[in-house]
């Protein structure tokens, strides 16, 4: 009887934690009053100190505090949870996990509730600000565009200045046609640049891009630029199934090379044998390498059924450090094929 009312006596003896609630609910809070903070309170039901060793939150949107001293038994101490809701609209639903001394050594708690957004201002509309005018962005993007097509888009400005603003643009290649619609802008009004892309003037292939002077009442600063990329691309989609298995075939003797380990400055030279699988020509529109390598284009663009070529890379370790994954994309006129990507890597170590 002795040892059992010990062995009891033994398990007693130990911190247990118990909250007044393990859920609230924030109910609607405003994006724009920033943020929000619960506090749990919880008492030592225990009969030794409870320590609170660890509280961990599920995101880093919430932040945590809590007591840090020893909370002795039949007494209170607290968790504290804090949402922040910046640029989070809509419900949100986490958890807090709380670590401590008491078996169960783990308690979750949760906060849920719902952000409604701030309303936006003109800086947030438009992202992109120059002299005179703001911008949605200072990128317009055309994603793929069938070669030999024209295409039109637009980006959103504002006139925010005082005064009138006039736009013109400068540096603006033949294959595109750049406007401001309307021209002028009144003080506080909206409008768009819109620019048409004519592919057929472009002789080039794959992604593109190309930066545009905006000119305000005439004059330029060099804030004062956007970009206008494309993806220019064969369009394959009305071939035949003759002519799909009469066309040319890539075919690599490898895609990767692995050069293991060198030191930094020293160059590293490889090459791919390109070869032509198919039954028709193959074109070799366009060699591009990422940085840190350079290309040394094979003596002719065009391979005939049956037919190889050798690309060379040099990959210069100069400057460069660590892992290394160098690309060399090659465009051609296979239908299957039309872009494929080689590798070049390895790791630089110090000389």
């Amino acid at each position: 009887m002795l040892c059992l009312t010990l062995l009891v006596s033994a398990q007693t003896k130990e911190a247990n934690i118990s909250f007044d609630n393990e859920v609230h609910d924030f109910g609607k809070i405003e994006e724009a009053k920033g943020s929000v903070t619960h506090r749990f309170e919880f008492t030592n039901t225990g009969s030794t100190p409870l320590i609170v060793t660890k509280v961990q939150p599920s995101c880093g949107c919430t932040t945590p505090e809590w007591s840090k001293e020893p909370v002795l038994p039949g007494q209170t101490g607290y968790v504290a949870a804090t949402y922040n809701p910046q640029n989070r609209p809509g419900p949100f639903n986490k958890s807090i996990m709380v670590v401590t001394n008491a078996n169960p050594s783990t308690k979750t708690l949760r906060i849920m509730g719902e952000v409604t957004p701030k309303p936006k201002t003109i800086e947030d509309e438009y992202r992109t600000k120059m002299d005179k005018i703001r911008l949605r962005s200072n990128h317009l993007g055309f994603a793929g565009i069938t070669k030999g097509k024209t295409v039109t888009k637009s980006m959103e400005i504002i006139n925010t200045s005082p005064d009138p603003v006039t736009l013109t643009f400068n540096r603006v290649p033949a294959y595109l046609k750049v406007t401001a619609k309307p021209e002028k802008l009144e003080p506080d009004e909206k409008g768009v640049i819109e620019v048409t892309y004519n592919s057929a003037l472009k002789d080039d292939w794959g992604f593109v891009s190309d930066r545009i002077d905006i000119l305000e009442n005439g004059e330029f600063q060099a804030s004062n630029r956007m970009t206008v990329s494309a993806t220019l691309q064969e369009d394959f989609t009305n071939m035949t199934p003759e002519e799909k298995a009469n066309a040319p075939r890539v075919a690599f003797s490898e895609k990767t090379y692995n050069f293991d380990e060198i030191r930094q400055g020293e160059k590293i030279e490889h090459e791919f044998t390109l070869k032509n699988d198919g039954k028709s020509d193959l074109y070799i529109r366009k060699i591009r390498a990422s940085c840190g390598c350079t290309t040394v284009n094979p003596d002719t663009d065009v391979i005939r059924p049956g037919e190889s070529t050798s690309l060379k890379v040099i990959f210069n370790s100069a400057g460069k450090i660590g892992n290394q994954n160098k690309s060399i994309t090659v465009i051609t006129n296979d239908p299957d094929h039309t872009r494929e990507v080689l590798w070049i890597r390895g790791s630089v170590v110090k000389s």
